[in-house]
């Protein structure tokens, strides 16, 4: 990726274009405060937003993606092995009619 210019570097062309301009016959005009440079029905032409450039050359990667996609399929297609638990053992208190514990017993789950 092509690294943006810096301020320094921006500010040196600006100079550069700038001195150009005056070596080649050109005048700066000052213009009072408060006045522009536009007749008021003139729309101020806007900056560049974007320099021509020749556009990158972009690296195909239909490799790659297919390469992702298989190795994700198979991810997708795994069995999942189950395990089962040991069944667990609880003490369970039995009570008579009354609510008086009669004995206990062990209940799996």
């Amino acid at each position: 990726m092509k690294k943006p210019p810096s301020k320094n570097d921006l500010r040196e062309r600006l100079q550069r274009q700038t001195a150009a301009f005056l070596s080649s016959g050109g005048k700066v005009e000052e213009l009072k405060v408060g006045e522009s440079a536009y007749d008021r029905g003139e729309i101020p032409p806007s900056p560049p937003l974007f320099e021509a450039r020749q556009p990158a050359s972009r690296t195909p990667l239909t490799d790659v993606i297919a390469a992702l996609d298989a190795r994700r399929e198979a991810k997708r297609t795994r069995t999942k092995v189950v395990r089962r638990r040991t069944p667990k053992r609880r003490r369970q208190v039995v009570y008579d009619d009354f609510g008086e514990p009669l004995r206990v017993v062990w209940v799996e789950e």
